[in-house]
């Protein structure tokens, strides 16, 4: 696996004013019910990733309140694990990574004076485009919630998608680009990330892979409150089925 980045400078969001909920039920991937003040609503969900061990009947979640005219009054953002609060947006990671990229935060990718978001390269469509004195990399963006025993894990439901960005950006290094995954833990209890055997092996052979060829491969914890959500630190990364 690729070396760490350096610690981040200081990267956050801030989030909108949260309110205390109890999550009920999943409708479907993008929506759930949860109670407010004794009655039910629908909520957004931000993430298709299934979160079984987050969004479940009974536990506690963090919501916000949608403008009016939106499908759902109420939007989900973070979750209950414990005593660990869990972010359940999967498109956090890539305003925390675009202004880190933005703002030279990170050592390991300085040296590049553009930088573009969705850009095709082949058949896929990555999160990032740098370019500058350094030359042209390309670099994709996970989103982790799950951890369990102190390992972060990817992906936590089978990730064709995923895989395919793998070997999409082996294709890249070969044609002399650099490119990166970045998995961005949004959770503070990890020791170190693995990509997940046992539901995605695929992935997990497609992740040796594109180590093996030259792509780079970082994982990133984060620090979640209810008021802000900030890049915390790097975490050694594992793999080898």
């Amino acid at each position: 696996m690729s070396g760490l980045p350096n610690q981040p400078k200081e990267i956050a969001i801030t989030l909108p004013k949260l309110m205390e909920s109890t999550f009920i039920q999943r409708k479907n991937r993008f929506v759930g019910l949860v109670e407010v003040a004794g009655e039910i609503h629908p909520a957004h969900v931000p993430s298709s990733g299934r979160m079984r061990e987050l969004l479940f009947p009974g536990n506690t979640v963090y919501l916000s309140s949608m403008p009016e005219g939106m499908r759902t009054k109420y939007r989900i953002h973070l979750a209950s694990f414990g005593e660990t609060l869990v972010s359940v947006d999967s498109l956090l990671p890539n305003r925390l990574m675009y202004q880190a990229f933005m703002e030279g935060a990170l050592d390991n990718f300085a040296g590049y004076q553009e930088v573009k978001k969705e850009v095709g390269f082949g058949d896929c469509r990555f999160d990032f485009y740098l370019r500058g004195a350094s030359g042209r990399c390309l670099i994709e963006v996970k989103s982790v919630t799950l951890v369990e025993d102190g390992i972060a894990k990817f992906p936590d439901a089978p990730s064709a998608r995923g895989t395919k960005h793998l070997l999409e950006l082996c294709q890249a290094v070969h044609e002399g680009f650099r490119a990166a995954v970045i998995f961005v833990v949004q959770r503070n209890d990890a020791k170190f990330f693995s990509p997940n055997h046992v539901t995605d092996p695929q992935f997990s052979r497609a992740l040796d892979q594109a180590a093996a060829c030259g792509v780079e491969i970082y994982a990133i914890t984060c620090q979640v409150t209810k008021e802000t959500i900030r890049l915390q630190g790097a975490l050694p990364v594992q793999n080898g089925i």
